[in-house]
């Protein structure tokens, strides 16, 4: 499976990181199988970052091998499990160990009804309602060095930020 990084620097050797802020599937490293996604979040982190270089880093991820000897929680869709484990990650709880997550990410729009729901401001379910109608696209954490010899390199497209 090929894989992406979005970052303002070639990451040829990933390493689990602590999160600074709350994220849905806790610390570790993110990938996502859609170019597109990986490219905004490179530019997101060069406007963060007051850089200039977009880069694409490209992976393979070896799934089959991963599903053998790792522990990976998969979530399809963003429903009511999906939910509660990223809402226990964005609050800081454990929501569980597992060498990679797989799942929907919370884009924007899905991030506002999350924080809604978080907030009370939302019901659970006009919340799940909600989020059945988003097109989402997928993260991978890989949440463990354990999980790491799984994805290797392959290259990097560097792009300037405009």
């Amino acid at each position: 499976m090929i894989c992406y990084h979005g970052s303002d620097t070639v990451v040829d050797s990933p390493k689990i990181l602590a999160a600074k802020r709350p994220l849905d599937f806790g610390g570790g490293f993110y990938v996502t199988s859609n170019k597109e996604q990986a490219k905004s979040w490179a530019i997101r982190v060069c406007y963060r970052n007051n850089t200039h270089h977009v880069c694409v880093n490209r992976y393979d991820f070896d799934l089959e091998a991963a599903e053998k000897a790792l522990t990976i929680i998969r979530f399809d869709v963003a429903d009511e499990r999906w939910l509660d484990f990223i809402c226990k990650n964005r609050s800081g709880e454990d929501a569980g160990l597992y060498d990679i997550v797989i799942g929907p990410v919370a884009d924007d729009k899905v991030y506002r009804v999350v924080v809604e729901y978080e907030n009370g401001d939302t019901d659970r379910q006009t919340a799940l309602k909600k989020l059945k109608t988003e097109v989402l696209c997928d993260q991978l954490l890989f949440h463990t060095e354990k999980a790491l010899p799984f994805l290797k390199y392959l290259d990097t497209e560097v792009h300037e930020n405009e």
